[in-house]
């Protein structure tokens, strides 16, 4: 097909501080994305994910719209995926991961 190239061959063509720019805002583009990005990047469908949290598909579509959430369906999403969730409080001097919300239940129950 005449005209069409390859993209490794475009990028090689690119100025290295180009390069450079792109790389830089692919790495930013995998540490942000919504739950339906991830899912995608993840290779699964709304389907297959419902069918490993034992819900409807139409379920995953509203997750995935919400712009609020229990933290616990959050990690319910996440940990279906093969991932795990960490909740990090920032600060101007520091970070604080905060412990699993589970691990607090249990230690004010006496658990």
């Amino acid at each position: 097909m005449a005209g069409r190239n390859s993209f490794s061959k475009l990028r090689a063509a690119m100025p290295l501080e180009a390069q450079e720019r792109a790389t830089q805002k692919a790495a930013l583009l995998h540490e942000e994305m919504d739950l339906a990005e991830l899912r995608k990047a993840r290779q699964l469908s709304q389907e297959e994910l419902a069918q490993m949290l034992h819900i409807g598909q139409a379920s995953i579509a509203k997750m995935e719209k919400r712009a609020d959430m229990y933290v616990s369906t959050l990690r319910k999403f996440v940990e279906a995926m093969g991932g795990s969730l960490d909740i990090v409080a920032r600060f101007p001097d520091h970070n604080i991961h905060i412990k699993k919300f589970e691990d607090l239940k249990q230690t004010r129950t006496g658990s």
